[in-house]
């Protein structure tokens, strides 16, 4: 796989285009785009995006799906390798399974890096302080159809005060001193601990990644 230094740079290039969605995620849209998983380079993102549905009337729609699809998987990219860089880390043994990413000290995760929730009703500082309620709010609002689950997360929950959270989503090198540092404390018997299902626990937790 790339490097953490080329994928940041790659991912840069996607924030001189506004990040819009213009629908929610789809299972169809979902189809159509699918190519972003082996298209890494930007440029050939675009080019791909053009010759495919250049003369297509949702063109402009499929765009911007496209352009933030390929965006958030690349940088979860980099994250994942960056977790699987560490000592007590180890990468999924299903690269396929989208429940499980890597495991930390026997604990199986999924990671998901998220923006600081619009919709969530306390602003940031009182957040950080009722990170259970967040984690709560985000398992139940976010990831419909194909990606919602109920099993162990991790959060990486980005906030930037000018508003434009998304970005940070770029930013792969200062997510790496975040993530380092929170590992460096890491405890499975420190993770929130939830039950969604009958019989059934789920661990998680957040790094804040917060922009000064």
């Amino acid at each position: 796989m790339t490097n953490l230094t080329q994928i940041e740079t790659e991912l840069k290039k996607r924030l001189t285009y506004p990040y819009k969605w213009g629908r929610k995620q789809n299972d169809e849209f979902d189809k159509l785009t699918n190519f972003i998983y082996r298209t890494f380079l930007f440029d050939d993102v675009i080019k791909e995006i053009n010759s495919r549905f250049k003369n297509d009337k949702e063109h402009k729609n499929i765009s911007n799906y496209a352009l933030n699809r390929w965006y958030n998987f690349w940088s979860a990219q980099a994250v994942e390798k960056i977790f699987c860089s560490l000592p007590n880390v180890k990468p999924a043994l299903d690269s396929k399974d989208r429940l499980v990413d890597f495991t930390i000290d026997g604990v199986t995760f999924d990671h998901k890096t998220s923006v600081f929730p619009k919709n969530f009703p306390y602003p940031l500082n009182e957040a950080v302080k009722k990170t259970d309620e967040l984690i709560n709010w985000l398992y139940r609002n976010q990831s419909q159809q194909q990606r919602k689950h109920l099993k162990n997360r991790l959060f990486i929950v980005l906030y930037s005060p000018d508003g434009e959270h998304w970005k940070l989503k770029a930013e792969i090198s200062w997510l790496k001193e975040r993530i380092e540092m929170y590992m460096k404390g890491f405890n499975p018997h420190y993770l929130f601990k939830f039950q969604f299902e009958k019989g059934h626990y789920t661990l998680a937790d957040i790094i804040w990644a917060i922009r000064d």
